[in-house]
């Protein structure tokens, strides 16, 4: 146990936090950035930098951030919610609200063409959304195979130029195409967590946005978390860079004002739409930490958090995805290997650097970090304003981990 008064970390090692993180602003690399850590009862949050690349506004503790993937880990606990309420349950086959899905032909070769498919062996079921297993992801390994242009193509995926359909006509699209895997068989990215914003939306017949909103982030005082940013807080915004991979220019990706998160979406995506603080994401990831608790309010069963944030792979898919993120570090600049994954997030299964085993969180394209760690009851958030289309949030990342472990004092 902490004595009183100690937060657990050391004067030494906050002051290097600190000096890391403002050496990566320095370069000229990263505009600015926003971090929050925090141990037993203290909390640190160091603002660096500006708004925009040539300057300008300084960061501040309440700027609000695109989440991109770091989205996944918080949307998630809306079907948690379901779950705890006997509203879904794991095995359910999700056919009755998401009849799109119903009766799924399964590619023979992930490379194949779209008609060379088989019958799936099996319905999808809620399980195999929420360990996003359910047959179609983002799969980068496949890339130029008829499947992933295919999932381009139909505009199924938030990052492209033209923004996802309203999920009624989102889920039309997706209907059209056969599963890469069978139901249950691989894990793999990101279309998964769009597909549960439509089954929370169709199970509740209240939009996702709605549901979140009443049942975790007004509860969580989660005040700035949302799918858009209000006219009345776009100042609050950073520009978006998408950094040139060939020569390092500042491209910008959104800008605040007229930009893609000045307006309501037409699809509230869990796989990347929200936006966020540092002080929201840190009640959130506390919550989890509290086993659900926040004050004393339970939010989410202790159950449901430890299906959430402990590994959910079989051996034989936690395999899969360590390779996949050994074999494409030089695509990922090293994010993404912590061996398992639960429901929305990361789960490390082995130490492979300095955060131990039980770590849990993940990472976003925009620049974007949260983990909780229970063992050391230790959550860190790190906020930025650079895509991953280059390495220097990656980097960022990976020392502002190193800079937090290492001043752990006790």
């Amino acid at each position: 146990m902490m004595e009183k008064g100690n937060s657990g970390f050391s004067e030494t090692g906050l002051r290097r936090l600190r000096e890391v993180l403002a050496r990566h602003v320095e370069s000229g690399k990263i505009p600015g950035l926003v971090a929050l850590v925090s141990r037993g009862g203290e909390t640190h949050v160091e603002a660096v930098g500006t708004m925009r690349h040539d300057g300008g506004t300084p960061m501040r503790r309440d700027t609000i951030f695109r989440m991109a993937s770091t989205s996944k880990p918080v949307a998630m606990a809306a079907a948690m919610v379901l779950l705890d309420e006997c509203r879904l349950r794991l095995d359910d086959v999700v056919d009755p609200w998401l009849p799109e899905l119903a009766d799924r032909q399964v590619l023979k070769r992930i490379d194949g063409p779209l008609d060379d498919t088989v019958p799936a062996r099996r319905p999808i079921t809620v399980r195999d959304l929420l360990t996003s297993t359910f047959g179609l992801g983002m799969d980068m390994t496949a890339l130029g195979a008829p499947i992933m242009g295919a999932i381009f193509e139909r505009g199924l995926t938030p990052d492209l130029p033209e923004p996802m359909p309203e999920p009624d006509e989102w889920m039309r699209r997706l209907g059209t195409l056969p599963l890469m895997y069978q139901p249950g068989e691989r894990w793999q990215y990101q279309i998964s967590h769009d597909v549960l914003s439509v089954l929370v939306a169709r199970v509740t017949g209240q939009s996702f946005e709605t549901f979140l909103r009443e049942r975790i982030f007004d509860p969580l005082g989660m005040k700035d978390t949302a799918f858009h940013v209000p006219a009345d807080k776009i100042d609050r915004l950073p520009t978006l860079y998408a950094p040139d991979p060939q020569t390092g220019e500042f491209i910008v990706w959104d800008e605040a004002a007229g930009g893609r998160w000045s307006k309501p979406p037409a699809f509230q995506g869990s796989g990347g739409g929200l936006v966020s603080t540092v002080d929201d994401y840190h009640a959130y990831f506390r919550m989890l930490l509290n086993g659900g608790m926040h004050g004393s309010e339970r939010i989410l069963s202790r159950p449901a958090v430890e299906l959430m944030t402990t590994n959910r792979l079989t051996p034989e898919q936690n395999a899969a995805r360590n390779a996949l993120a050994t074999n494409n570090v030089h695509l990922s600049f090293g994010q993404g290997q912590h061996g398992g994954w639960g429901m929305g997030m990361a789960v490390r299964t082995y130490r492979g650097d300095y955060a131990p085993i039980g770590q849990f969180g993940w990472d976003g394209g925009s620049g974007t970090s949260t983990y909780a760690d229970p063992d050391n009851q230790l959550t860190g958030i790190l906020l930025t304003q650079v895509g991953m289309s280059v390495p220097d949030p990656a980097r960022l990342i990976h020392d502002f981990w190193t800079t937090l472990y290492q001043a752990i004092d006790d």
